[in-house]
């Protein structure tokens, strides 16, 4: 079964952090678990229609939550940080964000 751009970026992540490094052309995605940087920054390139300097990756591992007397724990989650290039256009998703 063959893999396309919207099944490898699953959402783009809100954060203090992220909205503050999308002003450098950096943006941060919530991605597929086994996908790697070559398909995700192919994937960024056809949705968005940008080009991509670089993409760090790391697992954010899940946090134990507890409801009650049961403990339990959050999934954990692959994310990636996408670079553009100075001359690329800006990802207009998170503008005003």
């Amino acid at each position: 079964m063959k893999k396309t751009a919207y099944d490898i970026i699953l959402r783009p992540v809100i954060s203090e952090m992220s909205m503050e490094q999308a002003t450098d052309k950096k943006y941060t995605f919530k991605v597929e678990r086994k996908s790697n940087k070559t398909e995700i920054k192919k994937a960024v390139e056809k949705v968005f229609g940008v080009k991509v300097k670089g993409v760090n990756t790391l697992i954010v591992k899940g946090k134990e939550k507890r409801q009650g007397r049961s403990v339990g724990m959050t999934s954990e989650w692959k994310k990636a940080i996408v670079t553009l290039t100075p001359d690329s256009k800006e990802i207009q998703f998170f503008e005003g964000v």
